[in-house]
């Protein structure tokens, strides 16, 4: 579904294809543009479209997106439901980061494919411990001190002896090569 544009005015907008939606100009408030340039970005999933207002002349961007995810929902631990939101997953990965040094676009990639697959295998609802675990799993060949901050909070380690098991747990699994072939 695409997210709906907006459109105001006392005369109706005049007949137009697809690709350019009515929109209000922010400098005039014409409902009167064309698009001058088209671009896909974000992996396809965001078009970018540069316009010039009729009335004013003057140029501004719009972006579409596609909504994925409108009816998923996150079924919290306490059973409470809330709708997906992958800002939340974002700010979980940022605080886990902290200040290691992790690049922005490694953690909008991994917030991205979470995304991705919750999207392809859950249709309504999914429960925040599934995706807790996509976050660890995916943390984990990251960063393992991202990984250990991020899984205190995500299985709730009430002992330093829980916390010890999942550092050797940790330390004892092989390392992942990239673009190694998984063997099981």
């Amino acid at each position: 579904m695409v997210e709906s544009v907006r459109v105001t005015g006392a005369r109706p907008p005049r007949p137009r294809d697809v690709h350019s939606l009515v929109v209000i100009c922010p400098f005039c408030q014409s409902n009167d543009d064309k698009v001058i340039d088209s671009r896909s970005s974000e992996g396809g999933r965001v078009i970018r479209r540069r316009r010039e207002c009729l009335s004013c002349r003057k140029r501004f961007t719009t972006y579409e997106r596609v909504d994925e995810l409108p009816r998923l929902m996150v079924v919290k631990r306490d059973g409470a439901r809330v709708p997906f939101n992958r800002d939340n997953i974002l700010r979980g990965v940022m605080v886990a980061c902290g200040k290691r040094p992790i690049p922005q676009d490694v953690k909008t990639r991994l917030v991205d494919e979470i995304e991705e697959q919750v999207a392809r295998e859950y249709e309504r609802e999914v429960p925040s411990s599934v995706i807790g675990a996509l976050v660890c799993l995916r943390l984990r060949d990251i960063d393992e001190v991202a990984y250990i901050r991020f899984a205190s909070e995500h299985h709730r380690f009430q002992s330093k002896d829980e916390l010890l098991s999942e550092l050797h747990a940790l330390t004892s699994r092989p390392k992942n090569v990239k673009d190694q072939q998984s063997l099981f």
